[in-house]
């Protein structure tokens, strides 16, 4: 069977995670402050959710105002626009590069991020690193479906494997197959160390670990 290292993209790859808070916070801040903080909140404490469910529920919970697809798909657009430039230009997680330049010659290395896939894959390919990834997938399906789909269809040896990530959604998909979790530390995400089984600050800590 093979090893394989799933990872989540924002946070974990490149550090974009303050890129797309501070887009959700301007694109709500027309309704007040207090929604926009609302939002942030939500958003920090549930990454790697699609933006296409967050956009549904923070209008819905915060708005009082239902919204169709086509307002949905309009939001999302709005927010590659914003976003899209400022994540080519992100850094790299420290250390990451180095890690997927050793581990993607023994273990089947997957992006499984919230980020519509197509968006996804087109940051991958101009950021150069797709020759490391057997796989690249985001939302519409969410992390526990990628996960399952691949781990059955790929045969992967679950007991050799890891997740990186550094949301509740990461932690989630791991735990509901049974793959160890690696957190990659940040602020919002204190309260994952305690049921993750490994937790780091960079990939320099990891290198050589698994």
């Amino acid at each position: 069977m093979k090893k394989a290292l799933f990872f989540d993209f924002d946070g974990v790859i490149l550090d974009s995670v303050n890129i797309k808070t501070e887009a959700f916070y301007d694109m709500f801040l027309s309704f007040g402050k207090e929604v926009a903080e609302k939002v942030v909140a939500h958003h920090l404490a549930h990454g790697g959710i699609s933006r296409f469910e967050k956009f549904t529920f923070y209008y819905s919970e915060y708005l009082g105002i239902e919204i169709n697809q086509d307002k949905i798909n309009e939001l999302s657009n709005e927010f590659s626009n914003i976003v899209f430039q400022k994540v080519l230009s992100a850094a790299f997680i420290s250390g990451v590069l180095e890690f997927l330049e050793y581990y993607h010659k023994t273990y089947e290395c997957y992006i499984i991020s919230g980020t519509p896939e197509e968006e996804l894959k087109n940051i991958v390919f101009k950021r150069n690193i797709a020759h490391f990834f057997k796989g690249i997938y985001g939302s519409p399906n969410n992390k526990i479906q990628i996960l399952g789909k691949l781990l059955h269809r790929e045969a992967i040896d679950i007991t050799n494997s890891y997740f990186i990530g550094d949301a509740s959604t990461d932690l989630e998909a791991a735990q509901h197959f049974n793959v160890k979790f690696i957190l990659v530390k940040a602020p919002h995400n204190k309260n994952l160390e305690s049921q993750s089984d490994f937790v780091v600050d960079d990939f320099h800590s990891l290198l050589n670990k698994i």
